[in-house]
């Protein structure tokens, strides 16, 4: 077992995950499918004609590699205690002859008790050394499900992604025939949105980001994903996360922290307490609304929410109480208004009734 930081390797590992990223959708593994793999060089090598690992069976033991992302006592990367043959519908990275190197087969899963991912997944290989630009060097990549590699003899970072859940391990190549079978230890959010009551929603004006739950020097969380899409499925790493979720692009914001469980779904519905306001400025209840208008929207403790210019401006807001502050031709009316969760409705601003008669100048005064 490797120790976090005791080799070129840790610090290696650590560049190569700030570089990853990928996003796909939750995939329910049924059966192993076939693999694409992305040759690294350019020619292919015949792999050895032996008997496919049962990945069913148990993991050895005695050689488990944490995943450098921490995530004990799972994601594993475990030695297959089977003979070896290459699946063969899946292409390998071509390397020369083959004479004088090692056959690498790689599987993953969900969880121990799942059955290996047939789609979905895409791994990367890189150098372990890095290069005179001081990169990690990319050797081959597979996307699928398992795959299959032929390597020099060295060390190697082994990268392995399933939409935002990523594991990263080391592997030695001599010049035999390795399999390795990893352990994901990750899940996935469903996510959702309704108002409170449980009426629904405009879900085109709702959107979601997943953060991590720890924060970097400057007080921020790390964004891990963001603008998802109601109904959208995202794979992680179990663990906990921050899910904030924006119903318009104003104020109407919910926060939760949400669970991902390894091999399971969950489903975040959030509730938001908000309403969609258009105002118009007229000069009579029910008249046509004044083009030309400028708009600010305060909040009860006198702060601006939001700005706009137009005859019918429209925003989501948060549930609460408000002023509304139009003008026009030099002129300033002003209205209270309040917004109830669900009610979208208009709120029209009369010039005979809220009238300040001051002009912009003395206003801007």
């Amino acid at each position: 077992m490797l120790e976090k930081g005791s080799t070129p390797f840790a610090a290696a590992a650590k560049r190569l995950a700030r570089h990853i990223v990928c996003a796909t959708l939750m995939v329910v593994p049924v059966a192993i499918s076939t693999s694409t793999v992305v040759p690294a060089q350019t020619e292919e090598a015949p792999m050895p004609p032996r008997v496919k690992p049962d990945p069913n069976a148990p993991s050895a033991a005695g050689d488990q590699i944490i995943n450098l992302l921490d995530r004990e006592p799972e994601p594993l990367f475990s030695d297959v205690e089977l003979p070896y043959a290459p699946a063969s519908r899946s292409l390998t990275t071509g390397i020369s002859d083959g004479l004088d190197q090692g056959a690498l087969y790689l599987m993953a899963k969900l969880t121990r008790d799942s059955k290996p991912l047939d789609d979905g997944l895409i791994w990367r290989i890189y150098s372990e050394a890095t290069n005179a630009s001081g990169r990690l060097e990319l050797v081959a990549t597979a996307m699928g499900g398992d795959a299959e590699f032929r390597l020099n003899p060295g060390a190697y970072l082994v990268h392995t992604a399933y939409g935002f859940a990523q594991s990263t391990n080391r592997v030695i190549i001599g010049e035999d025939v390795q399999s390795k079978m990893l352990t994901l230890n990750a899940g996935g959010i469903k996510f959702g949105a309704a108002m409170k009551d449980g009426d629904g929603i405009d879900e085109t004006q709702v959107t979601f980001d997943v953060y991590g739950m720890t924060f970097d020097e400057r007080g921020e969380r790390n964004k891990i994903v963001g603008d998802i899409a109601p109904g959208s499925i995202v794979r992680l790493n179990a663990d906990t996360y921050h899910v904030v979720s924006r119903y318009g692009d104003v104020n109407a914001v919910i926060r939760a922290d949400i669970q991902v469980l390894p091999g399971k779904l969950t489903e975040a519905t959030i509730l938001h307490k908000a309403a969609d306001i258009t105002l118009k400025l007229v000069n009579e209840r029910g008249g046509e609304a004044i083009a030309n208008t400028t708009w600010s929207v305060l909040s009860a403790g006198g702060h601006v929410v939001v700005e706009a210019t137009g005859a019918f401006p429209d925003f989501v807001l948060a549930a609460g109480e408000y002023e509304a502050l139009a003008r026009n031709n030099g002129k300033t009316y002003l209205h209270n208004f309040e917004v109830v969760p669900g009610q979208d409705r208009e709120v029209e601003v009369v010039t005979a009734v809220s009238q300040l008669e001051t002009q912009e100048t003395s206003s801007s005064n």
